[in-house]
């Protein structure tokens, strides 16, 4: 390590934003200090789409989502996989 890095407490995104944009960390660190990390909590990514259904058949998911104490667009996700993997 070559000197310490002092991170201020920062008032919003933005301030910490313009402070991360303008350092340069070469100048606190060298490639030895690298440490190799793992991050096994992380969501995968998903991606928002639009789908055309029924009303009636939104309702019927919605209820049943209400029932099971779910949201009722997780309990569509796990329809569409269930669908999905049994008709592999």
């Amino acid at each position: 390590m070559k000197k310490k890095l002092v991170v201020p407490k920062f008032k919003n995104e933005d301030e910490e934003r313009d402070f991360w944009s303008k350092i340069d960390l070469s100048k606190f660190y060298s490639f030895e200090d690298l440490e190799e990390v793992s991050f096994p909590n992380l969501k995968p990514t998903s991606r928002s789409i639009s789908i055309r259904i029924p009303e009636w058949l939104l309702d019927r998911v919605k209820e049943r989502a209400n029932e099971i104490n779910v949201p009722y667009q997780s309990l569509i996700k796990q329809y569409i996989n269930k669908g999905v993997l049994s008709s592999l």
